[in-house]
């Protein structure tokens, strides 16, 4: 009876000793495919940390390759643009160098413009004498000038002249003073173009003219309508017409 029941105990146990293996066994192989799963995902991952180096390398370099094609065509437009600065340079040195010539023969005919301009004036009809005077004498202050260029003097005295051609294409009339110091006595002048130039007192009781051959002023009452009706041509309150007034006669030039 005893032996019966160690064999019974002896067959019950068998089974559960295998089983005990057959667990081990899986739980091994689990472990082992554990494993394995995570070898191949770690490797995954170094190979998707690759795959995104490579991709991130493949772009540095394509931005490489465009940055230097970008920068060799700006160094092609830099080269192109220094070799036009060189050429300007060159010929700005050859325009400096006639510049140079250009004021050494200006400028002494520039300072015979204003002395004959000024000549002129003074021997001109004396109207608006201080207004003239005055343009002459900053022209010839300017020209002492280091910050006024050549061709900026040069363009004032011509105005200046254009300005003195004007003066013999226009009538004009005008307040000023006649005579000088206590004798000056503020008056109406009347100038048409540069044949004639008179003037009448404010009050209009005296009336003259200025005698060119003479070089002084002579009263005349017989202009005073003709002053009346050149005034009204001037100020524009009437339309041009034939005016009596005292034409000096032509003179032969003399050379």
């Amino acid at each position: 009876m005893k032996w019966g029941i160690a064999l019974l105990c002896a067959l019950w146990l068998i089974p559960n000793h295998a089983l005990a293996q057959a667990n081990e066994k899986l739980e091994r192989v689990v472990k082992e495919q554990l494993a394995t799963d995570e070898a191949s995902r770690a490797s995954q991952e170094r190979i998707n940390a690759l795959d995104d180096e490579t991709q991130k390398l493949l772009s540095e370099y394509r931005r490489a390759l465009a940055d230097t094609e970008s920068y060799a065509i700006y160094a092609r437009q830099l080269e192109a643009q220094v070799a036009s600065q060189n050429e300007e340079m060159n010929s700005m040195q050859g325009q400096l160098v006639e510049v140079e010539t250009t004021s050494r023969e200006v400028a002494p005919l520039m300072e015979r413009m204003l002395a004959t301009l000024e000549q002129f004036v003074e021997l001109d009809i004396p109207f608006l004498l201080g207004e003239r005077r005055d343009r002459v004498t900053r022209l010839q202050a300017m020209m002492n000038r280091a910050d006024v260029t050549i061709s900026e003097k040069f363009r004032r005295i011509v105005e200046a002249y254009q300005v003195e051609l004007d003066y013999g294409r226009t009538i004009e009339a005008y307040e000023a003073k006649l005579g000088s110091d206590a004798d000056a006595r503020t008056v109406q002048f009347l100038r048409v173009g540069r044949a004639a130039l008179l003037y009448q007192t404010l009050d209009g009781r005296e009336t003259g003219y200025w005698d060119a051959s003479a070089k002084a002023w002579v009263v005349d009452p017989r202009y005073a309508h003709g002053f009346q009706e050149g005034l009204a041509v001037a100020r524009k309150t009437r339309a041009p017409e034939m005016l009596i007034l005292p034409i000096p006669a032509p003179t032969e030039a003399k050379s």
